[in-house]
């Protein structure tokens, strides 16, 4: 229900989300993880910014860049996904993975400036999905990348936003 609330809210999010799903089953397939694990990275990633829930539609939907105030809001989304989800004992395991999806290697991300290992594993791929698919869709506000520019852009950040064994 809450899914669908968000994609009623903002469209665009369900697609992303589907396509970030789809990028991590990818990622999971070329790192060697489980089927089973690959799967829970499935769901996770397809509830990786159910955070946005709470998000004013004006800011979700603005047209044009935000600004630092419209910034620090949706910078709130992974830790309002982590407490909706921690308080269902059968989602409390990925909660945690939501959180933690906006962390960066180097330790400059957020909520919680995590650094290296200490995110997440699949935080740390959900990550790179992420910023993949939003490098390469078309924002009303931006240009939208060529897959080499955006594989580029990752390399680039390699270590330092990205975990270098998953880029």
């Amino acid at each position: 229900t809450i899914i669908k609330t968000l994609n009623e809210k903002n469209p665009r999010e369900e697609a992303h989300s589907s396509r970030v799903a789809e990028l991590c089953v990818l990622i999971g397939r070329k790192l060697g993880m489980k089927t089973t694990d690959i799967n829970l990275l499935k769901v996770i990633s397809n509830l990786h910014d159910i955070g946005k829930i709470a998000i004013d539609s004006s800011i979700l939907n603005k047209p044009s860049a935000l600004n630092k105030e419209e910034w620090e809001s949706i910078k709130t989304h992974p830790e309002i996904g982590y407490r909706i989800l921690a308080t269902s004992p059968e989602y409390a395991e990925i909660a945690y993975d939501i959180l933690s999806h906006h962390e960066r290697f180097d330790g400059k991300g957020y909520p919680r400036g995590l650094k290296g290992e200490d995110i997440p594993y699949r935080a740390r791929i959900i990550a790179v999905a992420d910023a993949y698919d939003a490098m390469t869709s078309l924002r009303t506000y931006k240009k939208k990348m060529t897959m080499e520019d955006a594989i580029d852009e990752l390399v680039r950040n390699s270590g330092s936003q990205f975990d270098p064994g998953i880029v």
